[in-house]
């Protein structure tokens, strides 16, 4: 049985309604979850790309990325979670795993399963909730997300066509 349903959530899915690219993060996180990360999208085989600037590196030690100087631009990490899904991961800091995705690219029900999946293998991973909040969201109001104590992914707000409307 799937985590969410699609006609559930859809709405939370509608780049006019969240902007395209909303936003993912694994607060509480540490240095130690970060390579933990790393470390799955190896194990899964997930295709990716490290970028440093301009230049495409073999992905390096988590470590080695946070302790890069603050004036240094911010690498980032594309990840294909499926062959036309890809999840762009930012190291801003270590405190916080920090990821986008392309709403355009998960419609549907199978597409979404996909999505839960994906959450669902950082979480248990890390042992730590994702959370997917509206793109530009300042993190506090979640729309969902990877719950670590049901082991699956929750809503975590009411889609509007399921609120009364006056």
């Amino acid at each position: 049985m799937p985590d969410l349903l699609w006609d559930e959530v859809k709405e939370f899915f509608d780049p006019d309604l969240v902007g395209a690219l909303p936003d993912l993060l694994v607060p509480g996180a540490s240095v130690e979850d970060w390579q933990a990360v790393l470390d799955l999208i190896d194990e899964r085989g997930w295709k990716h790309q490290y970028s440093d600037g301009q230049a495409v590196v073999p992905v390096p030690r988590a470590e080695a990325v946070l302790s890069r100087a603050s004036d240094d631009a911010i690498p980032d990490l594309q990840v294909w979670f499926a062959a036309d899904a890809l999840a762009i991961f930012r190291f801003h800091s270590a405190d916080e795993i920090d990821f986008d995705v392309d709403l355009r690219e998960l419609q549907g029900q199978d597409r979404l399963d996909l999505f839960c999946e994906f959450l669902s293998a950082i979480g248990r991973q890390v042992a730590k909730p994702v959370l997917m909040s509206s793109e530009g969201g300042d993190g506090r109001h979640p729309l969902l997300g990877f719950d670590v104590e049901s082991d699956r992914v929750v809503l975590l707000a009411r889609p509007l066509e399921n609120t009364v409307r006056t």
